[in-house]
């Protein structure tokens, strides 16, 4: 293991996050401080509680889920594409780093960036509401398998992408349509039986579902369900990655 390159390539994306501290950090947490006054205020005012915890609550799991998905996605989809739009990207793949290195590197920045803005938002909600966490170990493990699967996923995506078009579409047309509609404002159990069953199908259902579970023992599913599927996605996201690396695709161009 070459801990040098990955701690190299680590602090170069961290240190990204410095200069554009307005960017990566304040404009999520303050648009996050917006979806919080608005629903809670707008929705909150006519359900006053959900399951026994206070509306404005509920929808603290869900808004810190939504921005750690959104910007895990974007951090390392941008963090991996730059280089191959700019071409530094040739000077990585002739250094002496595996393909192991270089994605731990991108990804572990990325995650980290997410963590951060996760605990920021979770400070800043704190404000608002009286927060709670019955589970602070199982809210951690959430933490940190969404961030690192969503920041594996971001780094597909920006591979995959041969223009800035294409390194929005699947977060703006996918991601977030999919977290919106993944109870993030709002629990399963209050649809339809029909649809609730097609919510079912969302992935993102089970993330926050989980993650909202860490804080006030309520969930949509189950726990067992919602950590097996987030390790299903973590594991095809890693083999992607591999196969990706295997055969050098779209990393030269």
């Amino acid at each position: 293991m070459n801990y040098r390159a990955v701690y190299a390539i680590y602090r170069f994306e961290m240190a990204r996050t410095g200069r554009t501290l307005m960017q990566s950090i304040l404009s999520p947490v303050i648009s996050t401080c917006l979806y919080f006054v608005v629903f809670g205020a707008a929705i909150g005012s006519r359900i006053t509680e959900i399951e026994g915890v206070s509306y404005g609550a509920f929808i603290v799991p869900g808004l810190v889920m939504m921005m750690l998905l959104t910007q895990s996605v974007a951090n390392a989809s941008f963090g991996i594409y730059f280089p191959r739009f700019v071409g530094t990207i040739y000077e990585l793949l002739s250094a002496p780093v595996s393909f192991f290195e270089i994605a731990l590197g991108y990804v572990g920045a990325a995650a980290t960036k997410s963590i951060v803005l996760g605990v920021l938002i979770l400070l800043t909600a704190s404000l608002f509401v009286p927060l709670r966490v019955a589970h602070p170990a199982w809210m951690l493990v959430f933490l940190v398998l969404t961030a690192v699967t969503f920041s594996l996923f971001g780094f597909i995506i920006g591979i995959w992408a041969d223009g800035f078009e294409k390194l929005q579409v699947i977060p703006l047309l996918i991601i977030t349509p999919l977290t919106f509609l993944g109870g993030s404002f709002y629990s399963v159990s209050v649809l339809p039986p029909v649809w609730q069953t097609v919510t079912l199908f969302n992935p993102v259902v089970y993330l926050i579902s989980g993650f909202r579970w860490s804080f006030f023992e309520i969930a949509d599913v189950s726990v067992a369900v919602s950590l097996a599927m987030t390790a299903v996605f973590l594991g095809l996201c890693v083999v992607t990655v591999w196969w990706i690396f295997k055969t050098g695709y779209r990393l030269k161009s």
